[in-house]
């Protein structure tokens, strides 16, 4: 009937508008409007400005992010939401829906990441797929995994998922015994969490979403070589990228603080935290730390770090100034490594004198970012000071966010600033203003 149609049509509107705002909570989506015709499935047009046209279920909408353009992996997540939300519909003005009753299982965001990394479930004008997501099945153990503790200790677990087009390893291997397929039923087998804990073991997974096997992921990802990744990863999820950099294979992790981790593309591409999925776009991110560094060494070096001290919940600050000479508005005398001081608390400090970025193994690097303070560095990575209290003349304290936030918005006015947040955010300042934030 008619009047359905449109009921439903409106209904899949407000599903549409609920999941970009979910997933892009700093852009602003408004309705421009009734489209020519009712259209199924999402229709984009990118302006020249940055800002997306959007035509869905009857409606035309516009999408705008102030001050900047939408990333690819951007634009991918919102098809994703679309295809999603297209089967859904689909299904149910077809004759055998009932077939499919996994296209409705699970939160709508979790689909739309599935989406976002396997879209086959998904794709098609007619019948809607009859195979499982095993994506969305993946996300569901470790949702419900994660709400459980063994030995007053929260569950840490991981998968592989493998693709069809896997290289490096059979994505069909033999089928063991009593092989089960990996959905949340697993959940409540006890020995099922005391096989791997997700950061050295990960449980693998076949392209038909069959539990297959248990591997050591970085013997896994030795198959795949030392490849070169698009952007640096954390050292403790190295691994998990290489896995993941060829082939298609697609990984999730669960860590012991509820953190869920998605890796694809060699990248990590989201993660699950406070209750909310946050899509990292670390590649993109990544490219424009390295252009307004200039340097590949020096960006590379900065950005692990930050990485690693980020999974380790401690917080830092680096800042790269355009001009040395800047550093002397920003850090107190007594705090440069070239003057010699009295003060017995800054006595060794002369073991850095001299130093660069680049003089320094990265653990030695993230032992000093631990010290209370900031680290600058000139734009060839010099280091001019560590453990400094920077100076925040004039600049008005940061809203509920603290002293680190404030200094490095006043620091990054002569450079840039990379802040660590000890609640595992990483920041990215430019000319006074946060550019990004993972």
């Amino acid at each position: 009937m008619p009047e359905t149609l449109e009921f439903v049509h409106a209904l899949y509107c407000d599903f549409f508008e609920r999941g970009v705002r979910y997933f892009f909570p700093e852009t602003n989506l408004t309705i421009r409007g009734p489209a020519p015709e009712v259209k199924h499935t999402l229709v984009f047009d990118n302006r020249v400005d940055g800002s997306i046209d959007l035509e869905w279920m009857g409606t035309r909408y516009h999408l705008e992010r102030a001050g900047h353009s939408f990333t690819e992996d951007q634009v991918r997540l919102l098809g994703a939401i679309g295809a999603v939300l297209s089967a859904r519909f689909r299904s149910i003005f077809f004759a055998g829906a009932a077939a499919s009753p996994q296209l409705f299982e699970g939160l709508a965001e979790d689909r739309f990441v599935s989406a976002f990394l396997d879209p086959t479930p998904y794709t098609g004008e007619g019948e809607p797929p009859a195979r499982r997501d095993r994506v969305a099945d993946a996300i569901e153990v470790l949702r419900q995994s994660s709400l459980i503790t063994y030995e007053n200790r929260r569950i840490a677990t991981g998968v592989i998922l493998v693709s069809h087009n896997a290289a490096g390893h059979e994505s069909k291997p033999d089928l063991p015994a009593g092989v089960v397929p990996y959905t949340s039923e697993l959940v409540s087998i006890k020995s099922f969490h005391r096989l791997c804990d997700g950061l050295h073991t990960v449980f693998l997974v076949n392209a038909e979403g069959m539990l297959v096997d248990l591997v050591d992921v970085e013997r896994y990802a030795r198959a795949y070589g030392d490849v070169a990744l698009p952007a640096p990863s954390p050292e403790r999820y190295r691994a998990h990228c290489l896995a993941t950099a060829s082939g298609g294979n697609i990984c999730l992790v669960l860590t012991p603080n509820g953190e869920i981790k998605v890796f694809a593309g060699g990248v990590p591409v989201f993660h699950f935290l406070e209750g909310r999925w946050r899509i990292t776009d670390l590649q993109e991110k990544y490219r424009e730390f390295y252009q307004a560094i200039g340097d590949t060494l020096l960006a590379q070096r900065l950005f692990t770090v930050a990485l690693n001290l980020a999974e380790q919940r401690r917080g830092g600050l680096f800042v790269v100034l355009n001009q040395e000479e800047s550093a002397h508005d920003l850090v107190a005398p007594e705090d440069l490594l070239e003057n010699q001081t009295p003060d017995f608390s800054k006595r060794v400090h002369y073991l850095l004198r001299g130093k660069t970025v680049a003089d320094l193994e990265l653990t030695v690097l993230q032992s000093i970012a631990r010290v209370d303070g900031g680290i600058v560095m000139d734009r060839l990575g010099r280091l001019l000071a560590f453990g400094a209290i920077l100076r925040t003349t004039g600049e008005p304290l940061a809203a509920q966010e603290g002293g680190r936030t404030t200094a490095a918005v006043y620091a990054s006015r002569f450079g840039v600033a990379l802040k660590i947040s000890e609640d595992g955010a990483v920041s990215f300042y430019r000319g006074g203003a946060r550019v990004w934030e993972i």
